[in-house]
């Protein structure tokens, strides 16, 4: 029998690419994809509705027109005295905002996160040029490219500040989009987890009281002569990158080459710094374990916990359980969470812009008080559906009278500190200690008041939050309950506190000042009164109308 003839093996045919050039290399083809993958992302969002196309085309629109405006006023400051501080200071709050922006938004760009490309096999090293390069693409570098194009304009003179600004604006947004990458990727667990989300629904908080100080600052630049305030800040701050780019575009303006080059050179080993940063983070986030693969912990160990801390040191009781659970609401709930952190923010930042401003008195230190004292309204509402629960173990008017203070003694264990602290705070900084006593005893009386007067509206105008909405704070259809609830308790509290608010004034007018000083511990006992009588009117209306309680809040 004979064998059959073996065939020769064919000689392997090296991989051509489709066009028949050379294939690419690895890191050029690695950007092309991240550039087309962020191209996608964006056309893919644009796809989904016509109100997020029109939203996109208005803020695109809105950002670029103010590009150019910024950029036409730091063409005219070109030859100002004062222009290179301007363009030093804008450099460096550009960059602040490239790395504060992310942390706000973090659901802005999806290629931010770079956690979903763990199980692509790719080295982190291999990933900072291309998701870079992806970061390029967008209306943000545009905006960016433009604020750093003015800056160089306003300090360039001459050919070797034309050269070297070349050279700075690239460098200026390089190191913005670098940091703020960088700034992403080292918090991308936070971002990514229940507090990253709890972190951009306070966003407007943050960008309130951002605006609040941008006010301050307006107006103090606006001001005949003030952007000489500029200057001292700019010494300092042309030697942090990227303003020492627009520095050594003025530097090399005026012959002072060695410091230009020193100044490059510092923009120049930003990004590098950056860049390895960013590697290091990457590393860390695709090669250690997350929290969905460390062991859980034992149910021993959650009991022990459980009963540790300050909860331990409470009576046993209802008053106490619903105490613990109003507070952990307010640590969990992102809309409580919201609400409490918007009136401890605002009440506390509106006594120092008052003051900055020119009013300086101690009395704006009560809208503490009025702020976190509004927290005791709709107390029900934030419960929503789950009321039902609270309805099965309330039988009397004792059952709610406990359930009514253990949800005021939520916001009284909070709010009597920080009133206290905000007033006494706001009388060392204003340096007017004599007005502490007076201003102290009315703004605890008016918290009382609201607490009082909160768990009254709580029982009667009863409403329901929207769960599913991001924006809607009411159901549709109790708008007007919402607003008797808020605005009738907020005045009938305002009125209540006439029995301390008016001997005050008339020992004024009488100039009887030696006598102020009553007013703090009137004002804390009759705070108090009005507290424990606004429980004890609202407790029996609550257990009469617990069906309709029960029905009003689970309309959302």
């Amino acid at each position: 029998m004979r064998t059959p003839p073996t065939t020769p093996p064919a000689a392997p045919v090296a991989p051509r690419a489709w066009s028949g050039r050379p294939a690419p290399g690895p890191a050029a083809s690695a950007t092309a994809v991240f550039v087309r993958l962020k191209l996608a992302l964006l056309r893919g969002g644009l796809r989904q509705s016509s109100g997020r196309r029109a939203a996109f085309a208005v803020a695109a629109v809105v950002s670029l027109l103010l590009a150019a405006s910024q950029l036409l006023v730091l063409i005219a400051l070109r030859g100002h005295e004062h222009a290179a501080a301007v363009a030093v200071v804008l450099a460096v709050v550009l960059a602040a905002g490239w790395a504060v922006v992310p942390l706000l938004v973090p659901g802005g760009d999806e290629t931010l996160d770079p956690t979903r490309l763990v199980m692509l096999p790719l080295r982190p090293r291999s990933l900072v040029v291309p998701l870079l390069a992806a970061s390029l693409v967008g209306v943000g570098p545009v905006f960016a490219l433009a604020l750093a194009a003015g800056c160089a304009i306003a300090v360039a003179h001459g050919a070797a500040g034309a050269v070297t600004a070349v050279l700075a604006v690239p460098l200026t947004v390089l190191v913005c989009v670098a940091l703020a990458r960088a700034v992403a990727a080292a918090n991308i667990r936070l971002l990514t987890s229940r507090r990253g989300r709890d972190l951009a629904l306070l966003s407007g908080l943050f960008i309130a009281i951002g605006f609040q100080f941008v006010n301050i600052g307006v107006e103090k630049l606006t001001a005949p002569g003030g952007l000489a305030l500029l200057e001292p800040a700019a010494g300092v701050l042309r030697w942090v990158p990227p303003a020492s780019a627009v520095a050594a575009v003025r530097a090399s303006g005026e012959g002072a080459y060695g410091e230009a080059a020193v100044l490059l050179g510092l923009t120049a080993a930003a990004p590098v710094l950056l860049l390895w940063w960013w590697e290091h983070s990457l590393t860390r986030l695709m090669t250690s374990p997350d929290g969905s693969t460390l062991r859980a912990v034992s149910a021993p160990s959650r009991r022990e916990r459980a009963g540790s801390g300050p909860a331990a040191l409470l009576p046993a009781g209802r008053s106490s359980t619903v105490m613990v659970r109003s507070l952990r609401y307010v640590l969990r709930d992102p809309r409580t969470k919201a609400a409490w952190a918007t009136s401890l923010g605002i009440g506390l930042l509106l006594p120092v812009v008052s003051s900055v401003q020119g009013n300086r008195t101690l009395w704006t230190a009560c809208w503490a008080a009025g702020l976190l004292g509004m927290q005791m309204f709709n107390q029900f509402g934030q419960d929503s559906s789950a009321f039902w629960m609270v309805v099965q173990t309330v039988s009397s008017p004792r059952d709610a009278y406990r359930e009514l203070r253990g949800r005021l003694l939520a916001p009284a264990a909070v709010g009597l500190p920080y009133v206290t602290l905000v007033t006494v705070g706001s009388a060392a900084f204003l340096h007017r200690w004599p007005d502490l006593p007076e201003v102290l005893g009315v703004a605890l009386a008016l918290f009382g008041a609201l607490l009082g007067t909160g768990a009254v509206a709580s029982a009667l105008f009863p409403y329901s939050i929207p769960q599913d909405s991001g924006y809607k704070n009411v159901a549709p259809g109790q708008a007007g309950l919402a607003w008797m609830s808020i605005l009738g308790g907020v005045f009938a509290g305002a009125l209540l506190c006439a029995p301390v608010v008016g001997p005050v004034v008339w020992l004024h007018v009488t100039g009887g000042h030696a006598w102020l000083w009553l007013a703090l511990p009137v004002g804390v006992a009759y705070g108090t009164a009005l507290a424990l009588l606004g429980l004890r009117l609202a407790a029996p209306r609550t257990a009469a109308r617990l069906p309709e309680i029960l029905t009003a809040v689970s309309k959302g």
